[in-house]
């Protein structure tokens, strides 16, 4: 089975290799040294620091795994190729609740790079997907767990 590319912007790139950089040189050094310590706290069989120095070790390597296995198959969005006349992964896209009258902006982004509280929103999503296509005044249906919800897309933007 073929892998699944990672879509990113260059600055959702440039975020995992600043954290895969840190992860390696700054934090493998800090779980280290505490280890180091409670080792030197004797028992291990009753040694909490140990064993909480060890579970984080075991994250933090997860963690670059998962880095590094994002960023191998990773696609970075051009957006200067990015058409404004229809949705795509990259674009931003300002939205009219019609329900509730107010806009809302978006950036639509892979899924490894959502961050709603930001503004960035997985293609994945369910508005991601009701408006991936589509074009500018295209009215979509969005369901949300409080029902269907309409937008109109007012602009499409890079």
């Amino acid at each position: 089975m073929a892998e699944k590319l990672v879509l990113l912007t260059a600055e959702g790139k440039e975020a995992l290799e600043n954290e895969l950089t840190m992860l390696k040189s700054v934090k493998r050094k800090e779980i280290s040294e505490k280890i180091k310590i409670a080792i030197g706290f004797g028992d291990l069989s009753e040694n909490s620091e140990y064993d909480e120095a060890k579970n984080e070790q075991a994250q933090v390597e997860s963690r670059i795994v998962e880095i590094e296995a994002m960023l191998k198959r990773a696609e970075v969005i051009d957006e200067s190729e990015i058409d404004t006349d229809v949705v795509r992964i990259g674009a931003k896209v300002r939205l009219l609740d019609i329900e509730f009258d107010e806009e809302v902006e978006y950036q639509i982004v892979g899924s490894t790079e959502a961050n709603p509280a930001k503004g960035s929103i997985s293609d994945e999503s369910p508005v991601g997907k009701a408006v991936l296509g589509r074009h500018l005044n295209d009215v979509v249906d969005v369901e949300t767990p409080g029902g269907i919800a309409q937008f109109k897309i007012v602009s499409i933007s890079r």
